[in-house]
């Protein structure tokens, strides 16, 4: 099974590749469906990863495959400049994997 990127960002890209992850780069709303779309319809894909940027643009699309779908998994990553607010996005993430909310 395996990882796949979502990026909005070619260095994000570039820098999962070196590390063996396959991806796409996208730019557009529509573009970003299309390929989450293609991602979780692949039988070897375990994880897609899809960078925050391209997560809020699809907010609602992202919660209702999350919710819909257990493979693959849906994991949000921040790009090369980071998170504006690292202590919110890992709460944020815990409440969302675990249901612990901080």
């Amino acid at each position: 099974m395996k990882c796949y990127l979502i990026s909005d960002n070619s260095d994000t890209q570039m820098g999962m590749r070196l590390a063996g992850i396959e991806g796409t780069l996208v730019h557009e709303r529509s573009e970003t469906l299309n390929a989450l779309q293609e991602a979780i319809h692949r039988k070897d894909i375990a994880v897609v990863l899809i960078t925050e940027k391209l997560a809020e643009l699809c907010g609602a699309e992202i919660q209702n495959l999350k919710e819909q779908t257990a493979q693959p998994l849906l994991v949000v990553i921040p790009d090369r400049h980071g998170t504006s607010n690292m202590t919110a996005a890992i709460s944020r993430y815990l409440a969302e994997t675990v249901g612990i909310h901080i």
